[in-house]
């Protein structure tokens, strides 16, 4: 767990033997770092958890939820994953928009944008429809929305 750039050599060094990396820090964290890691969480994300139960965004967060959601940048990065990892369709499995975005952004987080899951934030962002398909067993996915 670090804030320190010294460290993204070693992460770096790290996932080139094929481990896994895992980084936490602060908002200030330089970029080499985040990026030389799989995953990155930030602190404050952590420390939000313990204040909350289980599975439940803030109240305040939740009230600024909605407004992140549909943050430009956000909304192309959920596009553009929804897009690579989409079938013929236009059919995305919500697990593999979710890997598509953490490898291109370790530090990709929904409770970053105030939202518990990745659905919820997708939901509340527009760009698509969430279906549940399955008889006991639910599998979320998502259908590109209008562009």
């Amino acid at each position: 767990m670090s804030s320190d750039s010294d460290f993204a050599r070693l992460a770096a060094r790290i996932r080139e033997q094929g481990v896994t990396v895992y980084g936490f820090g602060e908002r200030k964290t330089p970029r080499p770092f985040v990026t030389a890691c799989d995953r990155f969480i930030y602190l404050d994300v952590l420390r939000q958890e313990d204040d909350t139960p289980a599975g439940r965004a803030r109240p305040a967060a939740k009230a600024d939820a909605k407004k992140t959601a549909r943050d430009p940048q956000l909304l192309a990065t959920l596009r553009a994953a929804v897009e690579a990892v989409s079938d013929e369709e236009g059919v995305a499995d919500l697990g593999a928009v979710g890997s598509h975005i953490a490898k291109q952004l370790p530090e990709f987080d929904p409770r970053n944008y105030g939202f518990a899951r990745l659905g919820e934030l997708v939901e509340a962002s527009g760009i698509a429809e969430l279906e549940r398909t399955g008889d006991r067993r639910l599998t979320i996915r998502l259908r590109a929305g209008r562009r």
